[in-house]
Parts: C-alpha cells; structure tokens; sequence
C-alpha cells in the first residue's frame, strides 16, 4: 500500500501541484516571521547587552505604588549618593546619568529619527577626561549650555560636522547649539535608526530632571569584585525609600526579556497572515484530496475487491498527503528562510535601520515548520481518506462512485442548520451584554462553522441567482452555471477560501470605520479650540511655548494643561490645570450637575465616574496635597462626562503651578481670530522657529491622526485579506483543472456537437466567476453582520458612547470586485486546458 501511495502521488504530480503550493505558502510565511523576529531580535539583545559592558551595578530611582514621585519628594539620586558610590569597596568608578527626549533637526529643519528614538543625556568624564561609554570620533566633548555632541550615525546621515550650530528642541522651544564632538556608540536605539545627543552634566540636569539630581547611578566593579558582591555593598548605602540596586547581568537580561516581548507583537500579527494562509490551505488540501478519491473510486473499489483493509486504504490516502505535506514544508522552509532575510533587507531599505547580527534559523523554527506543513496537510486529507476506506468493492463495477445519498445530505444540512442557529443566537445574546466577548466568540466561532457545512445547500439557490445574466452569455452561460451547481460540495469547498477571506476584511472594515468615526467624534466634540499645540513625542511643552503663543495678535484665547500628581485625602489623583479664563472658549464639556463657570481660587470641575466613585457633587470639598507637599481645599463646581481631551479633576492654573517644582504642559489649546486656516497655521510655525519637534493640529489633524492610525491597521487585514486571496485563487485552479480533467468526456463531446473553443474557454471563465462571486457574498455578507454585532458589543460596553454603524459600500464594492478578478484569473489556466483537449481521445477517455 505504501508503494501504491507513492505512484498515485507521482502519476498526480500537476494535480497535487497547486496543494503543494497551498501549503508551501502558508508555512513560508510561518517560517519566515519566525526568522525575521529571532534575527532582530537577537541583534538587538545583542546590541544592548553591549551598553552594559561599563555596568555591573545601577541604582534606579523607585516610585512606589506606581506613582511618578510623591507629592514634595526629591530625588533620591544626588550628588552625594554618587560619592558614596563611588568610594565603595570593590567600586573601580560610579557615572551619574540624565537622560530625555531630544529632538535633532536637519539642514532642512525636518526631525531626525523616530521621535520616540531621538534622545539625549549627559557626557560624564572620568579621571582620565574621557567617557569610556562614547569614545569621541571627531572634536572634543561638550562644555557649556551652548555646547553638545552627537552620534556619528546621525551626524553622517544629516552631513553635520564638528563646528556646525545644529538646532535641536528638548521641551519645546528651539535652542542653537554648537557642535563639538561626533562619537560612537553601541545604543540599540540609535543603530535602529534614534539619535543621541550628549550634554554637560549640568546642562542635562537643568534639560531632564533638576539641578544635582541624577536619573541613574551606574558602577563599575574593580577587577576581582563580582556584581552580586558589589550590588551587596551598594544596598548598604541605598537610602530607604525611592532607590533600588540591580546587577548589569540583571538589567541585560531584563532588557532582553523586554525586546522579546515587544517582537511578540510583530510576531503575532505576521503569524496572522501565516494563519489565515493555513486554514485557507485547509479548504484545498480536503477539496484536492476529495477529488482525487473520487476520481480514483474503481481503483480504490478494486483495491478493497483484492483484500485491502478499509484502514490500508485510508492509510493509502494520508500517506499521499504525508508525502504532499513534507515537500511542501521543506519547500516552505527554503521560501521562508529567504523570506526573513527579506524582511530584514527591506526593513534597511526603508530607512527603519537594525544593529548588525547574522540570520537566526533556530532549530524550533525548522520544526515548527516540518509540523505545520506535515500536520495541516494529514489532518485535512483525513476525511477524504475515511470516505475512500468507505468505497464498496461493487464500485470497481461501475465508472463513477454513487453519489451522496440523501439521508448525508440530511444530516449534514441538520448539523449545519443547528450550528449556526446556536451562533447566531449566542451572537444576538453578546450584543447586549457588558462583557460578552468571550459569548460573542464562542457564537462567532459556531456561526461560521454552520455557515460552511451549509455552504453547498447555500451555493444552488445563490448561484441560481446568477442565471439570468448566465443566459446572456448563451448556451455557455447555461452550462457554466449547470456545472457550477452540479457539484455542492465541491463548489462549497472551493468558495470556502474567499468566504473566510471577505469575511475577516469586511468585518474589521466596517468595526474600524465606525470606530474611527466614534473616536472622531469624542475627540473633536470636546474641543472648540481652532489648534492643539503638543510634542511631536507626547512628553511635556517648556512653558514658554505657551507665553510665545498667547503674545501673538492672531491669538484671541489660549490656554497649557498642566498635570500635577497629587493626594485627595489618602488617594493618589492627577491635576490638569487649565486658564481658568479662557478654558470655556476652548473646550465644550457636557455637565450632568454644576456648570464650569469661571475657574479660580479654589474651584474645580470632576469628571463623571470620578465623581460616582468618590460620591462627589457641586459644593463638595476635597482635601488636596499638592505636588510640594502643602495642604489646600478643593471645590466642585460641576461634574462632566470624561472625553478622550478631558477627564479626571480640573482647575485653574493660578491655583496649582506654584505647587509645581518644574511647571512644564501637556498641551496648549490655542483659538485665532480667523479660525483654522493654512496661512495662520503657518504663522504659528514661524512663531515656534519652525520647530520638528513640535506638533499644531487642527480639528482635521487630530481626525486624520485617528484615520492614520486605523489605517495603518486596515492595511495590515488587507495584507490578510491579499494572503487568502493568493492562496484562493490556487483552490479555485486547483478545483477547475480537475473539473475538466474529470468531464473530458463531457467536453470532447460538446466540441463534437459543434460547441468551439471559445465558447468552451468562457463556460469555463463563467464557472469560476459564479464560484468566486458566491464566495464574495457570502463572505460579505457574513462580515457586515460580525461587524454589526461587534459594534452592538462595543456600545454596550459603554467604552464608546458615540458608537455608530457604518457601511463601506465602496470598499465592499472593491471585495466584490477582488473576488471577480480572482475568479477570471483563476481561470486562465484550466480554460485554455479544456479549450486544447482532442475532442477524440477525450471521448474515449474513461
């Protein structure tokens, strides 16, 4: 049986070609997200272990209860601390480091790196004058406030040189700086494309934390000491609250578990698309193998006529299988293996740059793999192979197996009707709870399972639907539409992939279409301001941002928010401080009691699940302890709904920046006499001296961030979607060439009694068109209902408020037209096949 098995797979080699394929992509993918994320990620731990070559111990600052810093505390981080350090035995040396965001412009004003990458921090001589942490390739290290050097990476890719005055920004307004040195460095962030600028030790304190104060303490142990000896010592002078000690060994391992998590993310989202490939593949591995038993049935029967037992003949068909899913995997391998080093060249090409390191094929990802690609095939040509165990002897007698008997059929639509029955109920039941996720899933998972097992008694009265265009067509319509209803399951199976496909992009377009209308709406409703001034890097605005906007005579009101931590009573709260006098015309904020009045003194507005928590109403009293850690009263004003611009407790600025040690705001809301238009859009610019690293949005900015944002993420399912696509049109292929391997007799005849080429290429177009389209259907149709319950689940959640369904006719206008296209591509082939076959050898086929 086993010899058997392997002609059967070399006399089908062209049929088996397009499973192969099916497969082969699917286990790429799988193959080559793997490699990707191990080889960066490896490069980057390696890269990072690196930057703790100098560091055997570091004292970081601790905040307990996650809180940033009590109110009126100081750093535990002091010069002192630094001293005592570096006195300790075992100690060689101890850097006291600063570090925050730095923006780099270039020669054309523009951000250099990714925002989030571009930083800076202190240079630190040591006896010798230098920093063995940045060896200096160019000039000499930064002395002064108007000095700063920067790392040969970025200053290469800007064409900057020791001399030039470079302008940078660290909290909003652009300084010139002159600079005095390029050096190397080993930092991940800056090999993955960041910058990092260096100061004085002086400079960088008054830049990022406040004079004398450090944000780590690094120690370098003495030849002979350990890290955990060193780090023993150093917790004897730790002070008692605010500082930990940990070993460089325990910070790069930490390091690294972190990189790994953030791959996870990457990972999981390319694994998707791997995914969907995969359980597409499924559909066409059962379908191929299905059509092969049954072209086989007098083979089979005969086989079982001779003695084979039922469990050799199954065991006949999964060994084909094994032997379609193994070259499939080790072809995959290869494709994935070049795969991940194409990712990973794209990624340079595209500006996103990673540390050097070699291709990482972990043994885990070859047998991740062999089993993927083996598993999927076996297990989805099991039930074609239990049907051909079930072939009786009798059969060899006859040309074609009999055909499903009614009672299956029965039993499949029943199994088929209940499934999806229970699905659509669960469905309609999770739309009304608050947290009906996992009921919502559960539904999901048997609607789309019923869906399928019902698709062929689907597929006749859908394609039945098509007939009257079919009959413009002729006697080719005609036949195209017979054949595709002739057989259910068949065409079921092979409109499955394009189903899933439609159903998986239709459904998330219409959930982030209405979600980004949502958050548009709550973004935007709140805000009558006509800009939003903020860091390109969301970190706090220096305060002369706000002074330079409100002198300017195009700028009627505008007002900084301003956070503060803080304590009411014994509970942590966080401030937002606002101009009480301009903060009515630049936010709209929905009251359910009390009004916002004229902030000052003491008054203060609280947001609704605030106030319901604590049991606050207009006129209530709160006892606060401000940020210096002096005592004051609080009273409500009013209570309003929380937005996505407001929450939590607001007052005037005059009552709480001098409790604040270093003022800096969150955001500066800004209203202008002619509204938001370029040319004053453009003034606020050349205001700010043309600043990278500061952003003005307007009303239509903060939508279309939002619209960014979701699009980015719809780009990736159209990924998932383009993924499925391929792998359908390889099913539909697939199922057409051996429809008309399977009906050569059919076709001889019909080119006998005149039907010419032509005619025989576009039944065939038409046959896949009608499949294609039947899939397209269903799958929309499948995903706009997902979408709307998801919507119903979302609202009920109460998470978005302004929650409202929208339909992309457009976009499921353009799914309808992809799944056309894949239709008249898949085509191509198996129409040119049928149109060449010689109608007298077809005839006396068997």
């Amino acid at each position: 049986m086993f010899r058997t098995a392997l002609r059967n797979v070399l006399a089908h080699k062209a049929r088996l070609l397009m499973t192969v394929l099916a497969v082969m992509l699917g286990v790429a993918f799988v193959v080559g997200t793997l490699v990707f994320t191990s080889t960066v990620s490896d490069a980057l731990q390696t890269s990072s272990r690196k930057g703790f070559d100098n560091v055997d111990v570091a004292i970081q600052r601790h905040a307990p209860d996650g809180a940033d810093r009590a109110p009126g505390a100081r750093s535990p981080l002091d010069r002192k601390l630094l001293d005592e350090s570096a006195r300790l035995p075992g100690a060689a040396s101890a850097t006291g480091t600063v570090s925050g965001f730095t923006a780099i412009a270039d020669k054309s004003g523009k951000l250099i790196g990714d925002g989030f990458s571009t930083s800076g921090s202190n240079y630190f001589p040591g006896a010798d004058g230098k920093d063995a942490r940045y060896p200096m390739r160019d000039g000499a290290a930064p002395k002064g406030p108007g000095q700063f050097a920067l790392d040969a990476h970025t200053a290469d890719r800007a064409g900057y040189k020791v001399g030039d005055t470079v302008r940078i920004s660290v909290d909003g307004p652009v300084r010139k700086q002159k600079l005095t040195g390029i050096f190397t460095t080993d930092d991940g962030a800056v090999a993955a494309g960041g910058s990092l600028a260096l100061f004085d030790t002086t400079t960088a304190q008054k830049l990022f934390t406040a004079p004398g104060e450090f944000g780590e303490i690094d120690i370098k142990a003495a030849p002979g000491t350990s890290q955990a000896a060193l780090k023993s010592a150093v917790d004897k002078i730790l002070p008692k609250e605010g500082a930990t000690a940990t070993t460089g060994r325990e910070l790069a391992d930490e390091q690294a578990k972190f990189i790994a998590q953030s791959m996870d993310g990457m990972k999981s989202g390319l694994l998707a698309f791997a995914g969907v490939a995969l359980f597409v593949g499924v559909f066409i591995i059962a379908n191929t193998f299905t059509m092969l038993v049954a072209q086989r049935t007098k083979e089979l029967a005969l086989l079982r006529a001779v003695g084979a037992s039922r469990r050799q003949v199954t065991r006949s068909v999964l060994t084909e299988a094994l032997v379609v899913g193994a070259v499939a995997a080790v072809t995959g391998l290869l494709t994935g293996i070049g795969i991940g080093a194409g990712l990973r060249a794209l990624m340079g090409a595209t500006g996103a740059k990673m540390p050097d390191g070699p291709l990482v094929v972990a043994p885990s990802t070859v047998l991740t793999a062999l089993l993927v690609g083996i598993v999927v095939t076996v297990l989805a040509a099991w039930l074609p192979g239990r049907r051909a165990a079930k072939i009786p002897p009798v059969a060899a007698m006859n040309s074609v197996h009999a055909t499903a008997t009614t009672t299956s059929l029965v039993v499949r639509n029943t199994i088929g009707a209940l499934l999806a029955g229970a699905g659509t109920a669960a469905v309609l039941v999770a739309t009304g709870m608050s947290d009906g996720r996992v009921t919502m899933g559960l539904g999901t998972a048997l609607l789309v399972t019923g869906v399928l097992v019902l698709t062929p008694l689907l597929s006749r009265p859908l394609i039945a639907l098509a007939a009257p265009v079919l009959r413009l067509f002729g006697i080719s319509g005609k036949l195209a539409r017979q054949n595709a209803v002739r057989n259910p399951r068949r065409t079921a199976a092979t409109a499955s992939a394009l189903t899933i496909g439609l159903l998986l992009i239709t459904g998330m377009t219409v959930v982030a279409g209405s979600v980004q209308q949502a958050v548009d709406k709550m973004a935007t409703a709140s805000l009558k301001a006509d800009y939003v001034v903020s860091m390109a890097n969301r970190t706090p605005l220096s305060p002369d941002v706000a002074k330079k906007l409100a002198g300017l005579h195009e700028v009627t009101a505008s007002s900084p928010l301003r956070n503060s931590a803080s304590r009411i009573g014994t509970d942590t709260a966080y401030l937002t401080g606002v101009n009480g006098k301009d903060f009515g015309k630049l936010a709209r904020l929905d009251f359910t009691e009390g009004a916002l009045g004229t902030l000052g003194g003491g008054r203060a507005v609280v947001d609704d699940s605030l106030a319901k928590a604590k049991g606050w109403h207009p006129g209530s009293r709160l006892p606060v302890t401000f940020e210096d850690g002096k005592s004051g009263t609080l009273t409500v004003a009013g209570v309003y709904k929380s937005s996505e611009m407001f929450q939590g407790i607001v007052l005037d600025n005059a009552t709480l920046a001098p409790h604040q040690k270093h003022v800096t705001d969150m955001q500066v809301m800004v209203k202008t006499q002619h509204g938001a238009t370029a040319e004053t859009k453009d003034s606020l610019v050349d205001a700010l001296g043309k600043n990278p690293a500061i952003t003005i949005a307007d009303k239509k900015d903060v939508s279309d961030g939002i619209a960014k944002m979701i699009t980015l993420m719809l780009n990736m399912l159209y990924g998932l979607l383009a993924m499925a696509v391929i792998v359908a049109v390889l099913g539909v292929v697939n199922t057409l060439a051996m429809s008309v391997f399977e009906r050569s007799q059919e076709i001889g005849m019909l080119r006998a009694i005149g039907l010419d080429r032509r005619n025989i290429k576009r039944m065939v177009r038409l046959e896949s068109l009608v499949i294609s389209l039947f899939g397209g259907v269903l799958g929309i149709g499948l995903g706009v209902f997902f979408g709307w319950a998801t919507g119903e689940l979302i609202k009920a959640t109460g998470q978005l408020p302004t929650y409202e369904l929208v339909l992309p006719w457009g976009r499921m206008g353009l799914f309808l037209g992809v799944a056309a296209v894949v239709g008249v591509l898949a085509a191509l082939w198996p129409a040119r096949r049928a149109a060449r076959l010689n109608m007298l050898a077809a005839i006396k086929a068997e």
